[in-house]
């Protein structure tokens, strides 16, 4: 079947750089997630692991006992996850836009128009929450059309507590991971199909300006984390593929050719499971990766006193790490 036209955009990545030296990560546990695909996983203030499946569930996991709980089912797909400090969860839901889940299990919108494909949340003390959206192109199930096309079109938004909603970035390579710094100074957020996580400042003397933090990640960052260690946790998603670099910078046409072949020799995520962990000047601390545990496309991680829990957009558990 032919698959749905894309439209390329040329861009050059990074030749792959080398960010220090990896470690063996050992999966310890599988905990149920209570359904497929928990996508995003944060811990809530209590300790618990807070996630989202497919078919609308939002949860929490014991990471003691696995029980889980529902909070609550949205009539959409839950991604990005935000406790907040009253017991509520912030939910981007790639369905139905930025929500919350309160306490008695009441879902509320919060944002519903323009905001497809809503992927990652955080919410300051004064209430005001920013959040990504990764592409208006393309969706969950057909994401990888935007890595091959390489639209351009992820966001970061800001929702003021009155409730207004402002574009702060555009033009993102599919916006994913959000991080509040714990002074409040800066947002950190990850680009997907740029292979990098760019800082932008909320307080000091450059307000709305935008920098790059750590650039020429060797793969997908997904979401990300900040840790009761005080470092950036972050999720790789799968390896660059030397073949997508090869064709980003040339003619949309061989692209197009590409992207409508056979699923079988088409560019593809490698399996593997992986996480990265840098200080918040950029640093890099962890590169933990493994083949060998049977859990792969990781697309977030979380820490809290040295317990680390991994997501998958394609399991039904959540693993809990044994870090060598």
């Amino acid at each position: 079947m032919t698959r749905r036209l894309i439209r390329p955009r040329r861009w050059t990545p990074p030749a792959r750089a080398d960010h220090g030296p990896t470690a063996p990560l050992t999966v310890g546990r599988l905990l149920p997630a209570g359904g497929h695909g928990p996508e995003d996983v944060i811990f809530d203030h209590e300790g618990h692991i807070l996630t989202g499946t497919a078919g609308g569930k939002v949860l929490r996991i014991d990471p003691a006992t696995g029980d889980h709980t529902l909070l609550a089912e949205t009539g959409g797909r839950p991604l990005g996850l935000h406790p907040r400090a009253d017991g509520s969860v912030l939910v981007c839901d790639h369905d139905r836009g930025l929500l919350a889940v309160r306490r008695d299990g009441t879902v509320e919108a919060l944002v519903t128009d323009d905001v497809a494909f809503a992927s990652n949340v955080v919410e300051t003390r004064d209430g005001t929450i920013y959040f990504t959206t990764s592409s208006t192109r393309w969706n969950l199930d057909d994401h990888l059309g935007d890595v091959f096309e390489h639209s351009c079109t992820g966001r970061l938004l800001r929702r003021s507590p009155d409730g207004t909603v402002t574009t702060l970035l555009g033009h993102l390579k599919f916006a994913n991971g959000l991080v509040l710094a714990p002074d409040e100074s800066h947002l950190l957020l990850a680009e997907t199909a740029g292979y990098r996580i760019r800082r932008y400042w909320l307080t000091g003397p450059r307000p709305g300006h935008a920098e790059i933090l750590v650039d020429n990640l060797p793969g997908f960052p997904d979401n990300m984390s900040l840790g009761s260690d005080g470092l950036l946790w972050v999720a790789i998603v799968a390896p660059r593929n030397a073949l997508l670099d090869r064709l980003l910078p040339l003619p949309g046409l061989l692209r197009l050719l590409v992207w409508n072949l056979p699923d079988a020799v088409r560019p593809k995520a490698a399996p593997i499971a992986w996480a990265m962990a840098f200080t918040l000047d950029g640093r890099p601390v962890h590169d933990l990766r493994t083949t060998d545990d049977g859990y792969g496309f990781v697309t977030s991680v979380a820490e809290r006193d040295g317990t680390v829990v991994l997501g998958s957009l394609t399991h039904d558990t959540v693993a809990l790490l044994s870090i060598d």
